[in-house]
């Protein structure tokens, strides 16, 4: 059966930036693009060997209205939030964090080797924005292998093929870690009806030719599959997801589809009122 094979329609180099309580990180997806990208809000990028660049990390500070989604290729970040949940994302781990109504947590990276990862905010549904907020931990031997000939599929979320990785309750986005070989090329296949990107964290890549650098966000068109080459070895993350097209309304770490919401959330953080529910897990 022959491939539709998706085009590239837009790419979006990262750029440096300080986020937190001063972490030196890649900014590559904001506010500007969230109609392109939909349903995906914000992607940042760390990668560093300093821990100067990341030990200050993220104090306390509030979400609601989206889901955050951290994953670690290496390093350690300690979690905790305003209801008494903790833990720990190792390498090879993720916490998919589901804010809804309300949370207030914080994420310290500690010193290592090497912290290589990234966050992205996945929106959530009208509906949904008010829902309990939750926790999913993916513990790294949950995150599904699917080994190819060109080289590695972690499927972090959704369905590859014939595997399948974690299934969530909310906005049903798929994201894969992917290792490709140098001199390999991986067709990937795609849904449809989904909005596809993929992120170089690590090498360049080759799609039709045209060479594109790592920390580059590539926002594929439609059709049924894409295809990336690699020249030398490179590693990538695969998103897809349905498109919410509802109204967004963006005030730093919140997320909603009025103005009005926004100004309600802050007024609610500054009474003591913001936290609606108890996390669950």
């Amino acid at each position: 059966m022959p491939r539709n094979e998706r085009k590239v329609i837009k790419t979006v180099q990262g750029h440096r930036t300080v986020g937190g309580a001063g972490v030196n990180l890649v900014r590559v997806l904001g506010p500007t693009n969230v109609e392109d990208f939909d349903p995906f809000l914000m992607l940042d990028s760390f990668d560093s060997t300093n821990p100067d660049d990341y030990v200050r990390g993220f104090q306390m500070h509030p979400h609601r209205g989206i889901e955050t989604i951290t994953y670690l290729i290496e390093g350690e970040i300690e979690h905790e939030d305003s209801l008494g949940n903790k833990g720990v994302i190792r390498s090879g781990e993720s916490q998919w964090m589901t804010a809804g109504s309300g949370i207030l947590h914080q994420e310290m990276p500690k010193a290592s080797p090497r912290m290589l990862g990234l966050q992205i905010w996945l929106n959530l549904q009208q509906t949904q924005k008010m829902t309990p907020p939750a926790y999913f931990d993916i513990s790294r031997d949950m995150v599904k292998i699917k080994e190819e000939d060109f080289g590695i599929v972690r499927i972090i979320s959704g369905q590859y093929k014939d595997v399948r990785g974690i299934q969530l309750p909310h906005w049903h986005a798929t994201m894969y870690d992917i290792s490709l070989n140098a001199g390999n090329e991986a067709v990937l296949p795609t849904k449809a009806d989904e909005n596809v990107f993929v992120f170089l964290i690590l090498g360049d890549a080759e799609i039709a030719g045209q060479s594109y650098s790592e920390k580059t966000a590539i926002l594929f068109g439609s059709g049924d599959s894409i295809c990336l080459k690699a020249n030398q070895d490179c590693r990538f993350f695969f998103f897809s997801g349905e498109q919410i097209r509802e109204p967004i309304a963006w005030g730093g770490p919140i997320v909603m589809n009025t103005r009005q919401e926004i100004q309600t959330a802050f007024s609610e953080l500054d009474r003591g009122t913001f936290i609606k529910h108890n996390a669950v897990s």
